[in-house]
């Protein structure tokens, strides 16, 4: 951007007297690093990109947008301009869209965040095998890709028994689902035959013959690969202490020069020399000159005294405030991104005292409420938390989409700014406070066993409440002798089933726990049925019976018995006469019989059980609170008993502190008389689950004809309807508006329908706050004359009267039969005049009824505040009870709430809130964003130390985004390119708090950053689509040591495909001008967590397949012990997921399994990959009946042992049988992969037996990618690539050797199959002297893994062997501390003892302190000495000069070339020296790689003869990379 002045002038007049001066600088030419990232698959259509978008924000969006698309005069694929196609593309999106939304869809447009969702159609059609034509339509499951064939298809259909998969992902054309005809049609929207099949298919889908999808997919690929972006990369600067550069010559690559010339002309120090170039085309060469001065002036690193460090971060927080206001973010992005070079000239900045004070007090502020400590970076977007560190820009995006919906809903409303943010604030989720509800207990239908405040066994008891307040050990009940915790169970007295939860019940009554306990039997009430005729009624008289005769507890004993000496399911009449028999002697007529004196409470069980709403038993309450239904079982009773006790502890001792529960109050009517206790429950109010909300964001239309309102979207629907219905309402005082609206739908010619009005109305007259309407849902053809009076009076009569008539007709049972003969019924005659013209009004009802809230003719339902509770059931009543508890739970859960937020602002320009508003409000705020906690963030004040950016538009809904950093840390890095976007896209409040160390005690940030961002996809002059975003650093120091990393979302697995330097080693001052690198997402990552159904546990070892119809296995995994946590790789399309044939399949099913994408009836798990956003499923499986005592990793098996089994899921018999000795490294930069190229030389030459090689292909580069295939074919070895990418629940390493050191050890049990028995692991930079067969073969006496022991015979190195000292002479106790160059793995023990989860669970422990593992990959191992025993080799096993004398090495077996703290000799250099074989071996590798280059060797031998069996693109390098 050109640099802003205050007047431009006087500035361009100074910047041509510069120019005209000509700096005298010799031409040299800038360095540079460029790289990018492209998708594996092909860039997708903007327009489909765009129909995706709106499908999310609406489906109506969608369908219209498709048919806009159809109808234009031009096809899309006829124009040739991408701008022009990109701009019509916009305009009808704008159609549907707010400006906001199109500045977010321009935003989503450029990050492709839907090109993975078109890509898994693709994948689908593929699938399907479709026919090679531009539109095809699958017509339950026959192809085709004629219109007519088609026509006549869907006319008369062959066979729809075949119907096609539909997934959740896939969207129905309005109002078809669920028809018996599925028609898909998959094409490209915008082309003239998608055009002709659509206008076609929307006719049928209209006409009603069809279930209408679509599915995109496109004939012809662009060719051009996706360009992603929404990632960072950072150049990393390196230690140099040790030399790790290979000395080869590079040959430079045409890429490399190319991608220089790309944008040469780019921004230094605020000058825009392109912007300057196109003002001043005759100053081209002075320009060029004075960029060359900038640029040789800035880009190198000045070295800083330690006292220089201290304050960097305040010195960068006072440049940038001293910043004009519009440039701070981008000073606050140059600062952080380019910090190493900016350090020299921060130095000189003298802070303002007044910046310090403020940021001090700032700080203070935020560690107390926000728990923020200096230096941390948070984002708080509308006041919702989130971890730059952790969040990526694609879930920014996604909330940013749901709050802007949420905002923009409220803004039409009329809710200013203020008012917004409070209600943004409210938390409506199911645990967000609001107290559950409860029902009286105090019932004579409870049969109490116990009472703690009379009963004798508790006399000795406190009786004070005060005791609540004593601290007591966790979980510890207070004995108190009041009943505080009232427990009641509901149960079926005949289900012996029942029998342990009475047995948990009996434990608590006899070991005097604090809590009353209480039954109520579930039995027929009929008079004309007595105990001899029915088994519950036979236990209810039993019980009374015993209850007088002895007590309760003895009446329980006797529940009890009859259970237990009950031989089936259910209780009969004759076990309850035979235990009676048996323990009391008594006739069973007398008890049990027509004229029993115990024959009593049946009537009020029924009724408590009807007010409690309970559907299902055994059920319980405490303190009549319903506990959860799927908890109620043997295994979870207690503890969820124990857990409501505690909850509710809390509230008592609150209520004892504030007074309001003291010493002479009974307890019991203090629980019972709280605000959250109803006369009765009703689950289908409680439970949101069973309801849903209208969209209530549609515009009201003035249709007035059936047609008219058929064209209408779902939402505009209820628009005209809320604009449309009367109320009757109540004069009230206080505020004008109704908080809670009624709609009462049901067929007044119903008894039914008539009961749900009247009880409506009834509770309307002593409720003023509430408004009722009417919407009849009725059958056309009948007269429904009562339905009209009712619309009929309430358009003509005022309200109150209305509501008098209404009412008095709906008490009179007879008015439907009065009415049809013809009587008035004193109804005024204004009333019976507009009575005919309602029929029109009852016909659009109906209409809205079947539509919008999904009713059958003649149901029944009640709408809250825009909340649909219904179709009620024929049998179910909804009484003036349940009226008043809908009215207390809206008020307690969302109105209440509300309010509050509303007495925020009272400003006299507010517009004044009306009832529809309220109405509106809840389905809004209900449905909103996310249920994330929000923070108010509070500070001291923010005139010296925070960047202050206002929104664009005041007077428009504005985002308030707050950014806490430290301007010199790698949160910086990463916050600042984001909230620049977002301030080009948002109309935000941008507030970034500066939060800097007061003191640095070294460099704060040692490295250069780039974040890939665009707000929108950019375009060339002549209208070309540009290829995408590219990370540039321009004008880099070029003595700096660099290595490039990636910073990519947690579920993408990315490569370097191509690049011709060492990005491990960038060192610019030997390079031409740019270092150019490619990267390509090879995978999205699927990740999931597996545990067993019974015991809760992971199957440790189960092996997880994902793949396709065609090929079932493409991918495979092992879920770890750690969670149950499981990776596969896969690519954006529909996927099946199993256990892999062999043991797992033959020991396990799947038995549940959540967050898939399975079709109902199908027996197969589905997955879509459809977003560039994480994936995690949870799967549940069983052992199969006969396989119970089986352990998945054992060795005992009837069908000749575990790895026979699973061998044979891997390859042939052949392939078992044969010896192979498995070989594991791990190399990163050239150098080392120089190094690993020899070694593998070693190690052929001296191993008789096959040898299989497996590699890390994380951080291989592309060159040994492309190398290893020939040295295998020419040396006769196989390798394997294996890849996993590190958990996001276990703590991550930010250097890229401290990753590398991690892979080496974390994930041994899951890199490799279950057939691989043994592994040896060899550094890159070893030589092997021996046939390392020997070391496969040495006996580990049980340990998992063996090492060898550091040297101790080079004395003059003792000052280096810290593990001599310290902290690791006190751990190791005596045992000897292994190095980690070369180690054997029992993989097979190493598994059965879970080494690996023990070892990630040290780490994770061990890893929360920076400052621990200094040496990850041998510290840890060693550290796990006593838990993981490591079995020491011989000391001849690994030779190391640096710790090890002369007289040792002739008998090493391996040398391995290990950094000399001493000398700090260049690996290079030593390994020539150290070893005679080196050189011969390097030449040899050198002599194959010129015969690679010079076209001597055959072509590329995977394609002839692949070592590894590699299949096809979406496959990995055979079964191993997991």
């Amino acid at each position: 951007m050109f640099i802003r002045m205050l007047i431009p002038t006087v500035c361009t007049t100074a910047i041509l007297l510069l120019l005209s001066i000509g700096v005298s600088i010799a031409k040299q030419k800038s360095k540079s690093v460029t790289t990018l990232l492209e998708a594996k698959w092909d860039r997708t259509p903007l327009v489909l990109e765009v129909s995706e978008f709106l499908a999310d924000e609406n489906l109506e969006y969608y369908w219209n947008f498709i048919d806009s698309i159809s109808k234009n005069s031009r096809t899309l694929n006829q124009i040739e301009s991408d701008r022009e196609k990109y701009e019509i593309i916009l305009e009808h999106a704008g159609k549907f869209l707010t400006t906001s939304q199109l500045s977010v869809l321009k935003l989503s447009l450029s990050l492709h965040i839907y090109s993975p969702k078109v890509q898994m159609f693709q994948q689908i059609g593929t699938e399907r095998n479709l026919p090679s034509c531009q539109c095809a339509a699958d017509i339950g499951g026959q192809l085709s890709c004629d219109l007519n064939e088609i026509k006549r298809l869907i006319e008369t259909p062959v066979d729809i028994s075949q119907r096609p998969q539909i997934f959740n992902l896939d969207k129905h054309y309005p109002g078809t689902a669920n028809r018996s005809l599925v028609v898909i049609l998959y094409g490209e929207l915008g082309t003239q035959c998608f055009s002709h099949f659509h206008t076609l298919l929307k006719e049928k889908a209209v006409a009603g013959y069809i279930d209408y999808v679509v599915r995109h997919f496109t004939q012809e690929n662009t060719g051009e690969r996706l360009r992603l972006s929404g990632y960072g990369v950072e150049l990393q600067m390196k230690s140099t202490e040790y030399k790790s550069q290979d000395d080869s010559e590079v040959k430079e690559g045409q890429e490399s020069s190319e991608s220089s010339q790309e944008d040469d002309d780019v921004e230094i120090d605020g000058f825009d020399f392109a912007k300057l170039k196109t003002l001043f085309p005759d100053f081209k060469k002075n320009l060029d000159k004075f960029k060359q001065y900038l640029e040789d002036s800035s880009n190198e690193l000045a070295p800083l005294k330690v006292w220089q460090f201290q304050e960097l971060s305040l010195q960068a927080a006072e440049r940038i405030m001293n910043a004009p206001k519009e440039e701070a973010l981008k000073v606050l992005t140059q600062i952080a991104q380019n910090f190493p070079m900016q350090a020299k000239t921060l130095v000189k900045t003298i802070v303002n005292p007044d910046l310090r004070r403020e940021m001090k007090i700032n700080q203070d502020i935020f560690a107390s409420t926000l728990n923020l400590q200096p230096s941390d970076t948070a984002l708080f977007i509308n006041g919702m938390f989130y971890d730059i560190d952790i969040v990526d820009v694609y879930a920014i995006l996604d909330v940013l989409r749901q709050e802007l919906r949420t905002m923009e809903g409220l803004h039409t409303l009329g809710i200013n700014n203020e008012k917004l943010k409070a209600l943004l604030r409210l938390d409506f989720s199911e645990t967000s406070g609001a107290a559950q509800f409860a029902i009286d207990i105090r019932d004579s239908a409870i049969s109490w066993l116990n009472d703690i405040e009379q009963d004798s066994k508790f006399r000795y008891w406190s009786n004070s409440l005060m005791d609540l307040l004593r601290p007591t050990f966790p979980g510890m009940l207070r004995q108190i002798r009041k009943n505080l915790y009232n427990l009641v169970l509901i149960i079926d007295p005949t289900d012996t089933t029942v029998r342990s939860l009475l047995k948990i019940v009996d434990s608590f009554v006899v070991h005097a726990t604090p809590i009353r306990t209480g039954l109520v039997f579930k039995a027929n009430s009929s008079k004309s049925l007595s105990g001899l005729d029915d088994a519950a009624i036979a236990m209810v008289c039993a019980f009374n019976y015993v209850q007088q005769l002895k007590d309760g507890p003895t009446a329980f004993g006797f529940l009890r018995s009859v259970m237990s000496n009950s031989n089936g399911d259910k209780i009969e009449v004759e076990d309850v006469k035979r235990e009676l028999r048996l323990q009391f002697n008594e006739d069973a007529e007398d008890i049990l019989g027509p004229d029993s004196d115990y024959d009593f409470g049946r009537q009020l069980s029924e009724d408590f059980i009807e007010r409690t709403g309970l559907k299902s038993f055994p059920s319980a309450l405490l303190n009549g609170i319903p506990l959860p239904q799927d908890k109620i079982n043997v295994d979870e009773f207690e503890e969820v008993v124990l857990q409501e006790v505690m909850t509710q502890t809390v509230s008592f001792q609150k209520a004892v502190y504030k007074g309001k529960l003291s010493d002479t109050k009974v307890v019991m009517d203090y629980i019972m008389e709280q605000p959250n206790v109803m006369p009765r429950l009703n689950e289908r109010i409680l439970n949101r689950e069973k309801s849903f909300y209208l969209d209530m964001s549609g515009k009201a239309s003035s249709t007035s004809n059936i047609p008219a309102l058929l064209q209408l979207s779902l939402q505009d629907m209820t628009a005209t309807a809320i604009e449309n219905v009367k109320y009757f309402t109540i004069p009230k005082k206080g505020p004008s508006y109704h908080s809670v609206t009624y709609w009462i739908v049901g067929d007044l010619d119903c008894p039914k329908g008539r009961e749900l009005l009247l009880y409506a109305l009834e509770h309307l007259k002593f409720e003023s706050d509430i408004r009722v309407s009417f919407l009849p849902n009725v059958n056309g053809d009948k007269k429904n004359l009562f339905n009209k009076i009712v619309l009929a009076a309430l358009e003509v009569l005022p309200s109150d009267k209305a509501l008098s008539l209404i009412l008095s007709l709906l008490q009179n049972n007879k008015v439907n039969e009065q009415l049809l003969a013809g009587d008035k019924l004193d109804i005024p005659t204004e009333v019976w005049s507009k009575v005919a013209s309602q029929e029109m009004n009852l016909k659009m009802l109906r209409v809205y009824c079947q539509r919008v809230l999904n009713l059958k003719e003649g149901e029944r339902a009640v709408i809250a505040n825009g909340r649909v509770l219904g179709p009620l059931n024929e049998d179910e009543s909804f009484t003036v009870e349940d009226f008043s508890l809908l009215e207390r739970f809206t008020s307690a859960t969302c109105l209440d709430k509300i309010n509050k937020a509303f007495s925020v602002s009272d400003d006299d320009d507010d517009k004044p809130i009306s009832s529809d508003t309220i109405l509106k409000l809840e389905p809004l705020l209900i449905s909103k964003a996310s249920n994330k906690a929000r923070f108010d963030v509070q500070f001291g004040s923010d005139e010296y130390s925070v960047i202050k950016i206002p929104p664009r538009h005041p007077d428009q809904v504005a985002f308030d985004l707050i950014a806490v950093v430290d301007p010199v840390s790698r949160g910086a890095q990463k916050i600042g390119p984001i909230l620049q976007v977002l301030h080009d896209v948002l109309n935000a409040n941008i507030r970034v708090f500066l939060n800097s160390l007061e003191k640095n005690s070294d460099m704060p940030v040692k490295s250069f950053y780039r974040f890939v961002l665009e707000p929108e996809i950019q375009f060339s002059e002549d209208g070309k689509q540009l290829s995408g975003p590219i990370a540039r650093f321009n004008n880099m120091p070029t003595s700096p040591l660099l290595t490039q990393n990636y910073h990519v979302p947690e579920n993408w697995l990315v490569e370097v495909v191509r690049s011709v330097y060492d990005l491990d080693n960038i060192r610019l001052e030997n390079v031409e001008s740019n270092v150019h690198s490619e990267y390509e997402l090879e995978y999205l990552l699927l990740e999931g967590h597996c545990f067993e159904q019974t015991t809760g546990s992971p199957p440790r070892g189960l092996q997880i397949t994902l793949g396709t119809e065609r090929n079932p296995v493409l991918v495979d995994t092992i879920v770890m012990a750690n969670l149950g946590y499981f990776q596969l790789k896969a690519n954006p399309g529909s996927w099946l997921l199993r256990l892999r044939q062999g043991r797992s399949a033959d020991i396990y099913d799947i038995v549940s399994h959540d967050n898939t994408d399975t079709p109902p009836n199908s027996t197969d798990i589905k997955v879509l990959i459809s977003s560039l956003r994480s994936h995690i499923v949870k799967l549940k499986v069983q052992k199969k009946p006969d396989k119970f005592n089986i352990d998945l990793l054992s060795d005992d098996t009837d069908n000749g042992g575990l790895w026979n089994s699973i061998t044979s899921s891997f390859g042939s018999k052949d392939e078992e049988l044969e010896e192979i000795l498995n070989i594991f490294s791990v190399a990163s930069g050239h150098l080392y992969e120089r190094f690993l190229k020899i070694m593998m030389l070693s190690v052929l030459k001296q191993t008789k037996m096959p040898v299989k090689f497996w590699f890390l292909k994380n951080y291989l580069s592309p060159q040994i990618k492309d190398f290893l295939p020939y040295m295998a074919k020419e040396y006769g070895f196989k390798y394997e690539l294996v890849q996993y990418k590190w958990p996001r629940w276990l703590t991550p390493q930010t250097e890229k050797q401290r990753i590398i050191w991690g892979y080496k050890i974390l994930f041994l049990d899951v890199l490799f199959p279950l057939d691989v028995k043994k592994i040896i692991f060899v550094d890159a930079d070893q030589v092997v002297r021996t046939d390392l067969k020997e070391l496969r073969d040495f006996d580990l006496a049980g340990a998992p893994y063996g090492y060898t022991p550091f040297c101790d015979s080079r004395k003059e190195m003792d000052g280096f062997r810290f593990w001599k000292q310290g902290y690791w002479r006190n751990h190791l106790q005596g045992r000897r501390y292994h190095i980690s160059a070369l180690y054997v793995v029992d993989l097979k023990r190493f598994r059965r003892i879970a080494a690996g989860d023990r070892l990630r669970g040290q780490y994770q422990a061990l890893s929360q302190d920076p400052n621990s593992l200094s040496n990850l990959d041998q510290d840890l191992p060693n550290n796990m000495i006593h838990q993981v025993a490591i079995k020491s080799l011989p000391q001849e096993w690994l030779w190391c000069e640096t710790w090890c004398d002369e007289a040792s090495k002739a008998k090493a077996k391996t040398i391995d070339l290990c950094n000399n703290p001493l000398t700090k000799e260049a690996k290079l250099s030593a390994a020539i020296r150290i070893l005679p074989e080196w050189k011969g071996y390097d030449d040899e590798i050198r002599e194959l790689q010129r015969k690679i280059d010079s076209g001597l060797l055959d072509g590329d031998p995977l394609a002839e003869n692949d070592n590894r069996v590699v299949s096809n693109n979406d496959a990995t390098d055979i079964h191993n990379e997991l």
